[in-house]
């Protein structure tokens, strides 16, 4: 700065700071060939660029379990941040609220699976509408429609595959107070097969897990690419949600896959009984 701004010399310039010339002109190891690092910040800035939503833990997760390197966390840390890698996304603080319905913790497969909607639109302008469900305990998501509209009958007809497809239905399905969820056609499919937890109204963060991958899904997906047609927004969809199925390492469960979780559970429900006095 002084050099540039006040067009000082470097020999005053570094007298002036209290830096030795040497010191000034010595390249970084980091830029130069004899870098040990170099192909790690190679890999990481191709992942950077590939994952810009990502961060850091991601990144390890990625080399440790799909690249079969052994590296410490804190020196991907470091590496990543100077590489200008590091993104800091602000989220707004979660408001703490109180459902009236009753709580059911999904503590195996098959116990709790979340569904809800999400809405986009092509380039014309016309809406995309995108049915997603995840089971809660492995995070993975079992269903994928995206029309220009869904209505309670096809919502009907694709969780009946569903059910059938993922070896029957769960204990209970977790959704909103939307038109669809309330329907007669869904409330009849749904009677003596799966219980339904309706959330109150106005309050996402009692279905947090699929709010959390609709996030993911608008960060990562929706938000990076403009459909021209209803075809192309179902095939990459699609694509990014069997990519969560089987790429995607989540934190929550020791940085394994949805699938590879599912593979090894063996996690079985445990009722709690009622303690209203």
């Amino acid at each position: 700065m002084l050099k540039e701004s006040l067009k000082l010399s470097e020999r005053l310039a570094c007298k002036a700071v209290g830096l030795n010339r040497s010191t000034y002109r010595r390249t970084p190891i980091a830029a130069t060939p004899a870098d040990p690092d170099a192909e790690l910040r190679g890999w990481l800035r191709t992942y950077g660029t590939k994952n810009p939503m990502h961060g850091f833990r991601r990144a390890w997760a990625a080399l440790r379990h799909d690249e079969h390197r052994v590296v410490n966390k804190k020196k991907v840390h470091r590496l990543w941040k100077e590489e200008g890698l590091q993104r800091r996304i602000h989220s707004p603080r979660k408001r703490a609220g109180q459902s009236s319905v009753p709580q059911v913790d999904a503590d195996a497969p098959k116990v709790v699976w979340a569904l809800d909607f999400q809405f986009d639109s092509t380039v014309d302008g016309k809406a995309v509408k995108i049915a997603s469900m995840i089971d809660e305990h492995t995070r993975i998501s079992l269903l994928n429609i995206v029309e220009r509209s869904i209505t309670a009958d096809r919502l009907v007809a694709e969780l009946d595959k569903t059910f059938a497809m993922w070896g029957g239905p769960p204990r209970m399905s977790r959704m909103d107070n939307g038109p669809e969820f309330i329907s007669h056609a869904l409330q009849q499919f749904c009677t003596d097969k799966v219980g339904i937890s309706y959330i109150p109204p106005g309050t996402p963060w009692n279905n947090g897990h699929i709010e959390s991958f609709n996030n993911r899904l608008r960060k990562e997906c929706l938000n990076r690419n403009h459909w021209t047609n209803l075809l192309e927004a179902r095939v990459v969809i699609g694509d990014f949600k069997d990519d969560h199925n089987h790429r995607h390492r989540h934190s929550s469960l020791n940085y394994l896959t949805p699938a590879e979780y599912a593979a090894r559970c063996i996690h079985a429900h445990h009722s709690v009984g009622c303690e209203i006095d």
